[in-house]
C-alpha cells in the first residue's frame, strides 16, 4: 500500500475531483472542500458527530465549521500542506454517511 501521507500528483488530483464531483477540489491539490445543507441544526451536529467518530478513527481531523443547517468540510493533510491519500480517504468515508 502506498504511503497514505505521500502528496497527491497532478494525476491523482484530476482523479479525486472525477471519484469525488460533490468535493471542490483546489487545483495545485492544496486542499478539497464540500458544503452539506441538513433541516435544521440538530440535523447538522448529528451529521458533525458522525463525522467526529470517523475522523478520529481515520486519525484525520477536518477543518470545519457550522452555522445552523450548513456544515462547511474542508481536508487537507495538516503535516503535508497539501492533499493526500488520508484526505481521499476520509471525504468518501464521510460521503458513505448520506448514502
Amino acid at each position: 500500500m502506498a504511503n497514505d501521507q505521500q502528496i497527491l500528483t497532478a494525476l491523482e488530483i484530476k482523479a479525486l475531483s472525477t471519484a469525488l464531483p460533490l468535493w471542490h477540489v483546489e487545483p495545485a491539490g492544496a486542499w478539497m472542500k464540500r458544503e452539506f445543507l441538513f433541516k435544521d441544526f440538530l440535523a447538522a451536529h448529528a451529521f458533525m458527530s458522525q463525522v467526529a467518530l470517523i475522523a478520529h478513527a481515520h486519525d484525520h481531523h477536518p477543518n470545519w465549521s457550522n452555522v445552523y443547517n450548513k456544515v462547511s468540510i474542508q481536508l487537507f493533510t495538516h503535516d503535508r500542506g497539501a492533499l493526500t491519500l488520508k484526505d481521499q480517504r476520509l471525504a468518501l468515508a464521510i460521503d458513505a454517511l448520506l448514502v
